[in-house]
């Protein structure tokens, strides 16, 4: 009679840190979404500004050409019309503020680009958080299952790299798991 409470009370044991495991983990899983979804969201806003400032850029540097092309066929042609000479004032004027803009808007460009590097960065730490506390609980759904204390400190493991990553992400920590993010992307 002795034996069959003490394996029941082992039983309830290992139940108790499994319930706990898992509550812990997907409270945490759960605040982690929250945060990758507006890392993902400031993502999609650095990588729309890059691509509006390298479409502003390449505009510049066309206008740039179209204008450095004309200035050229006016000087060829008529370099001391009266018109032409007004137009190779405003072409000139152009032609500086183009070769102004430009740089700046490349640096503008990189920069945002930088951002959206710096963001991915965290965002892969949160994949990678999710990843390894969903096999956690996974794996301690099996330590229920088979009674497995064993299983269940593979789970703690699991959810340890988990925590690891997430706390990570939310720190803004460099900690960063190349090999997870080839596994994963």
């Amino acid at each position: 009679m002795e034996i069959e409470l003490d394996a029941a009370a082992k039983d309830k044991r290992l139940n108790r840190l499994v319930a706990l495991t898992v509550v812990v983990l997907s409270i945490f899983m759960g605040l982690s979404q929250v945060k990758d979804g507006n890392i993902v969201q400031a993502m999609q806003q650095a990588q729309s500004n890059a691509v509006d400032r390298w479409n502003e850029y390449q505009a510049a540097r066309i206008k740039l050409h179209v204008d450095e092309a004309a200035l050229g066929q006016i000087q060829a042609i008529a370099p001391t019309n009266p018109a032409a000479l007004a137009e190779t004032t405003r072409l000139t004027s152009e032609i500086l503020k183009y070769r102004r803009e430009t740089p700046d808007l490349r640096k503008q460009a990189l920069a945002e680009q930088a951002q959206y590097d710096a963001l991915n960065v965290h965002d892969d730490q949160f994949d990678a958080s999710d990843a390894l506390i969903s096999i956690a609980i996974s794996i301690s759904a099996v330590a229920a299952l088979t009674e497995s204390f064993a299983a269940l400190i593979a789970a703690w493991a699991f959810g340890a790299g988990g925590l690891i990553m997430g706390v990570a992400g939310f720190t803004g920590a460099s900690l960063h798991s190349d090999f997870l993010s080839r596994l994963l992307s």
